[in-house]
Formats: C-alpha cells, sequence, structure tokens
C-alpha cells in the first residue's frame, strides 16, 4: 500500500537527518568497544541513555551473569557488564509492545589502529572497526525513536541494549528473556544480508572444552612411564572432526589448543575450545550426547572430560517470525526497496529472544559487509534508507492489533 502522509513525514524527517547519521555514526565508531573495555562500553551506554531518557525513557543497568569458569580457563576473568534496559513513556493503550534490541560491544581490539570511520573518495562507503556490525544499527534505532516521538506517533517500545553479545551474551541472557516474555515482537539491530536481506533462520551455537589429563614423565629418561595428554586430545579431535556434517546442518570446530609446557616432558595436561553450530533442536542434542560420549571415567588414564554450553538455541522460521517477516517487507516495498529473505550461519540475540517466546526478526541493521575484520565496511546510503524502514515498521507494528 502507498505510504501515509504521516509515514511520508517521517521519512523526509530521517532523509533530513542523513548528515546528522554520518556524524553520529563517526562518534560511536570512534569509542572502542571491542574488549571488554569498560571505558568505552560505560560512555556508549551513557550516550544512549541520556537520549532515550530525553524520550521520556525510564532507563536502569541490570547487573550481568558470570558466565561459566571453564569458557575463559587460565585467563583473566572477564568483568560481567551490565545491560541497558529502557522503556518508553507509557502508552495510550492498545499498542502492541515491541522490544528493541541491539549491543555494543564489537570484535575490534581498543588497542588497534583500527580505531576511525574512513569516508571512501566517493563517499558511497565507509570502513571503520563496528561501523556495520552494530553501531550502524544502533545509529538507526535511536534516531528512529526520536523521529517517531516528535511526530507524536505513539509507540510501545522497550530498549535493551547489551555488551557481550560477541562473546554469547552469557551476562544478559537472562534479561534478554525476561523482557522478551514482555513483548509483543522483537526488532534487533544485526546487519543486513549482503542483498539488503532479512535472516528467517538460523542455526543454534555452543561452546564446548576438552580436556585431557596423563602423566608426566621425563621423555628421555623414562618415556614409557609417561602418558602423553597432547596425544589422547589428538585422538579426541579426530571425533569430533567426524561429527561435522555441514551439508545437514552440523558444524563441529575446534580452536584454540593448549597442552605441555616444554618438548622434553611428557605432557600432563591437554585441552581444547571450541564451537558447534546445529540447524534444529534435535540436531543439537545429538550433538550434546556425541560430546559427552567423549568424556572416561575418572580412574582412565589418559582421562577426557568435557564441559558444554549450549547458550544460542536454534532459530527456525516461525508463524510468527514470518509474519513479522512479511510486514518489514511491505513497508520496505512501500519504500521502494527490496527486502529478500534469507538464512545465515551467523547467531545472536535473536536466537535467546525467539527461544524466550518472542516473534523476532534481527536483520534490520544497516547493509555492508567485512564483519569482524579490519577491512569492516558500511553502505552509508543504507543510514537512511534503513532508518527509514525501522520507523515506518515501528510505527504500523505499533499500530496492529
Amino acid at each position: 500500500m502507498p505510504l501515509t502522509g504521516e509515514e511520508q513525514k517521517l521519512c523526509r524527517s530521517i532523509a533530513s537527518r542523513g548528515p546528522a547519521l554520518l556524524e553520529d555514526l563517526r562518534l560511536h565508531v570512534g569509542i572502542p568497544t571491542g574488549g571488554f573495555n569498560a571505558a568505552g562500553l560505560d560512555e556508549t551506554r551513557e550516550r544512549f541513555m541520556d537520549r532515550l531518557a530525553r524520550l521520556g525513557g525510564k532507563c536502569e543497568l541490570i547487573t550481568g551473569d558470570p558466565k561459566p569458569e571453564w569458557l575463559d580457563a587460565d585467563r583473566p576473568p572477564s568483568v560481567a557488564p551490565p545491560t541497558l534496559v529502557c522503556r518508553g513513556p507509557a502508552s495510550k493503550g492498545g499498542e502492541k509492545r515491541i522490544l528493541i534490541s541491539g549491543h555494543l560491544d564489537t570484535v575490534h581490539d581498543p588497542k588497534s589502529p583500527f580505531r576511525t570511520l574512513t569516508v571512501s573518495a566517493d563517499g558511497k562507503t565507509a570502513t571503520g572497526p563496528g561501523c556495520v556490525d552494530m553501531k550502524g544499527g544502533l545509529v538507526i534505532a535511536i534516531a528512529a525513536l526520536e523521529v517517531l516521538a516528535e511526530a507524536g506517533v505513539p509507540v510501545s517500545w522497550t530498549v535493551i541494549f547489551n555488551s557481550d553479545e560477541e562473546t554469547g551474551s552469557y551476562h544478559s541472557d537472562r534479561t534478554l528473556r525476561a523482557e522478551a516474555a514482555r513483548h509483543d515482537y522483537g526488532l534487533a539491530l544485526e546487519p543486513a544480508l549482503p542483498d539488503g536481506g532479512l535472516v528467517v533462520e538460523r542455526p543454534g551455537s555452543g561452546q564446548f572444552m576438552i580436556e585431557c589429563t596423563g602423566r608426566a614423565a621425563h621423555v628421555g629418561r623414562d618415556f614409557t612411564s609417561g602418558i602423553s595428554a597432547v596425544m589422547a586430545l589428538a585422538r579426541t579431535l579426530l571425533q569430533i572432526e567426524a561429527m561435522s556434517d555441514p551439508a545437514a546442518g552440523v558444524v563441529a570446530s575446534v580452536g584454540p589448543l593448549e597442552g605441555g609446557h616444554a618438548t622434553n616432558i611428557v605432557p600432563d595436561r591437554a585441552r581444547a575450545w571450541g564451537n558447534v553450530r546445529f540447524r534444529t533442536e534435535e540436531l543439537g542434542r545429538a550433538l550434546t550426547g556425541k560430546l559427552d560420549a567423549l568424556c572416561t571415567s575418572l580412574e582412565a588414564m589418559p582421562r577426557v572430560s568435557v564441559w558444554r554450553s549450549f547458550n544460542r538455541p536454534a532459530k527456525p522460521l516461525t508463524p510468527g517470525t514470518q509474519k513479522l517477516a512479511e510486514a518489514a517487507r511491505a513497508a520496505a516495498e512501500d519504500l521502494g526497496q527490496k527486502l529478500p529473505f534469507g538464512r545465515t550461519g551467523g547467531v545472536c540475540d535473536g536466537n535467546n529472544l525467539q527461544a524466550a517466546g518472542l516473534p523476532v526478526i534481527d536483520t534490520l541493521g544497516v547493509r555492508g559487509g567485512g564483519l569482524h575484520t579490519p577491512q569492516e565496511w558500511i553502505e552509508l546510503a543504507s543510514l537512511v534508507e534503513r532508518c527509514q524502514l525501522l520507523a515506518v515498521l515501528i510505527s504500523r507494528l505499533g499500530a496492529a492489533s
């Protein structure tokens, strides 16, 4: 259907903000939020809190939960950052409750020279840490809410921004699920697919650690008394390799590894960390069984122990998500944009939100590529285009009966 007069006004207002959107992106890309950089995360969170509060939002910081210790064994423990939850002003009644989800953290080392937004000579693209994943998404979400408020469009919204999505959302999972249960629709700000499309189906994901215990011995004097934990780990890793069947939607990958302290000592300890992906929960359960079967008895030598945490449930296409995606596509087409549907092997907070029962579409962010690399880039026109899509979609969802 054609855009309403009110929707056209929203779009004109957003178009006029194009330069401001770019400067806002430049600001936030320049604040390093990778590597649990507390100073950068705090500054970014406070800036967004201030803008949301000016919209009448009631903001609170939810204390983060600890994650399994074995995930960071023998490494400095990460501080559990808080999760920002900001609820918009009380609605007039009848509006659908919309949860807007994003993450403040990136994967980029805050000490890296890749620190700023650099616009290309033709002005069409820019590179910068987190510019597409997902600082561009955060920027357009806040702008969309500001434009909706200025236009007096009634929307019942809640914003949830966490700081640990890139490391599994262990600290924020409880809060994500609690907020999911209080809302009707979920909109997450992960970057769009390369063709600008929406991801409507994702696999699940999990982490695991294998620890092998052997017996130390001098390699030259007493080799036969030793039992190599490294060799035991190598044999175990071959079993894990056999678990992968990408065509069937199952992946088991291993890395990093550690084992031994010196070449002339039979190593008595070796460990490996890994990640799994599974298209369905049934496949995930099968993987847990195979990993658990690697364990040996406590008395065995060498001994194999397994720790696992399947923290991102699979996100199949559900009727609720299908309906929400079709609403987004209709809004995009009314704006003259294309919005194909697709699937990806990546996971995000959309997995956790949908597992809690919330219909969610999670690639409403900007267009770009090079995610998680020093070549990360954004298509600058998508700042305005995706902000317009987000504002129109929120307006329509909020008014839906």
